[in-house]
């Protein structure tokens, strides 16, 4: 579902990914992980389109990523991102949240989709009209889930969906995430710094550092302790040491 081959992006005269390659099969949940700096989010923007200095081959669903993505292509591919409260217009609804994008692909049916969305994502319909600043945490990143998944697209792009909720709050997010990925077939790409998170929700992960991919293995080798590039025994030692 998703290929990525010898991607190099660059800021300006600093490149922050180093031909960068991985693939990720059609109803996987694949993991970049790392450190910060380490260019996992700048992957995610190459593949949404908001790099526009970047060379290599993407592909998503077997079709080209080019820097002028058609409005399909764009359906596709969704992205959520890690701060639920800034990715949501303050002054803007639930509801116009959800309906802009039926209106701007003018897809038909908006009220019923948008209730069906909401009861998707265990959001109560009562909540449809209500200001982000309303809603907790958790459910404005359930808002901003069912905002992504509107236009039915194959691919979510997650990038640190719960480090900025309580703890208690992550695991229903992560259990909404899991079910609605074998509901509705969707392949993953996860962001994260937290390899728990990981070892629930993934299939495998690319372990990154300074722009390159430095190993990529199954979450069976997380969860057991069998990481064989030393930066990624580094993170696991890290991540044990903060249990």
């Amino acid at each position: 579902m998703i290929r990525v081959d010898d991607l190099t992006v660059r800021y300006g005269p600093s490149t922050v990914l180093h031909n960068v390659g991985f693939a990720v099969a059609q109803g996987e949940s694949f993991a970049l992980v790392g450190e910060s700096g380490s260019g996992k989010s700048t992957i995610l923007k190459a593949l949404s389109g908001q790099v526009d200095d970047w060379s290599g081959q993407m592909t998503v669903g077997g079709q080209p990523v080019t820097r002028s993505r058609s409005r399909a292509q764009a359906a596709q591919v969704q992205m959520v991102f890690q701060d639920p409260y800034g990715s949501l217009h303050p002054r803007r609804t639930v509801d116009d949240a959800l309906s802009e994008p039926l209106a701007i692909h003018g897809l038909p049916d908006r009220d019923a989709r948008v209730l069906a969305m909401l009861d998707a994502v265990g959001l109560a319909r009562r909540f449809r009209f209500r200001l982000p600043h309303q809603l907790s945490g958790g459910q404005r990143q359930r808002v901003a889930i069912a905002r992504a998944l509107m236009l039915s697209p194959k691919v979510l792009l997650l990038d640190e969906p719960t480090s900025a909720l309580d703890v208690s709050v992550q695991a229903e997010i992560l259990n909404l995430l899991k079910r609605l990925r074998a509901e509705q077939g969707l392949t993953f790409l996860l962001v994260t710094h937290d390899l728990p998170v990981v070892s629930f929700l993934c299939d495998r992960l690319a372990v990154l550092r300074a722009g390159r991919v430095v190993e990529t293995a199954d979450v069976a080798a997380l969860r057991g302790r069998a990481l064989t590039s030393d930066y990624g025994r580094e993170l696991l030692a890290r991540s044990e040491g903060m249990a």
